[in-house]
């Protein structure tokens, strides 16, 4: 399909877990493998959420082993995950109790992480971990720092999702100062925050190390690819002036069944921008 690993963000393909957007689909994850394979897609970006994190297979041995194995049978694999579990317990929280053992977590699943070949860990600081001030900013650096120090070694980039301006963004990168981290760039958060392709692209394009692909209105939420504000065009200009390396994950809209109306996205998707870049 592409020179690039294109992927899927977990449970795109298959029913809504108990009609979430956007949850690991527990008790029924493996499913989506030999669906992603039939559909050309070379890798999955997990979810751990917050909720039963602990039952979650990328926190246990034989989860761990269970990934390989369906891995290796579909020719799909995990290289990215999606931490959304640090949307619910922010490592920058100002409760001791909450950040401490958000940072364990972090370091447990970092760890699990290599066991898979998994390259990028999204950690998300949008939403209800927004990094809404300055406490929060030297709290979030703290606790990065701290992190990249147990952690170098092991070559895992952890690509922060913000909804910081370009500017602070690009800021908030080198006062953390670390090779690990890195960038998530979310095509449609930056469309709904009206962001400026071209100053983002300016500001850290050669730290992205990972990209989700979605389409939003401005100040609105995702939509159907295409109908929305995402300036695709100007997105592709852009890709093309960096080096990049890492995967492409659709995390394109939904609905409660999951599969054909990501088809039909997919299809834009490869015309618009998988075979441009």
């Amino acid at each position: 399909m592409s020179k690039f690993d294109v992927g899927v963000m977990q449970g795109r393909l298959l029913p809504k877990y108990k009609g979430n957007y956007q949850a690991h689909p527990v008790n029924y994850w493996q499913e989506e493998f030999p669906i992603a394979s039939s559909l050309g897609l070379k890798c999955i970006e997990f979810i751990l959420d917050f909720e039963d994190y602990e039952k979650n297979p990328l926190m246990t041995s034989v989860g761990i082993n269970e990934i390989n194995d369906i891995s290796k049978k579909n020719n799909v694999y995990v290289k990215s995950i999606c931490a959304d579990f640090f949307m619910e317990a922010p490592l920058h929280s100002e409760v001791k109790e909450v950040s401490n053992k958000s940072k364990e977590v972090l370091i447990t699943l970092i760890k699990n992480s290599k066991k898979i070949g998994v390259k990028n860990i999204v950690i998300p600081c949008v939403d209800k971990s927004s990094i809404k001030n300055e406490k929060d900013l030297d709290l979030f650096i703290k606790a990065l720092r701290n992190i990249t120090k147990q952690v170098e070694h092991l070559d895992i980039n952890l690509s922060l999702e913000t909804d910081l301006p370009p500017s602070k963004f690009s800021f908030l990168l080198k006062m953390i100062d670390s090779k690990i981290v890195k960038v998530n760039y979310d095509t449609g958060n930056s469309a709904s925050l009206g962001y400026d392709i071209k100053e983002e692209f300016a500001e850290y394009g050669n730290l992205i190390s990972d990209i989700h692909i979605k389409d939003r209105t401005f100040k609105g939420g995702s939509v159907f690819f295409g109908t929305g504000d995402f300036n695709y065009h100007e997105f592709v200009k852009c890709f093309n002036t960096i080096n990049y390396n890492g995967p492409i994950i659709m995390q394109v809209f939904r609905d409660d069944e999951g599969l054909e109306i990501f088809k039909k996205q997919l299809e834009i998707v490869k015309n618009e921008i998988i075979d441009k870049i």
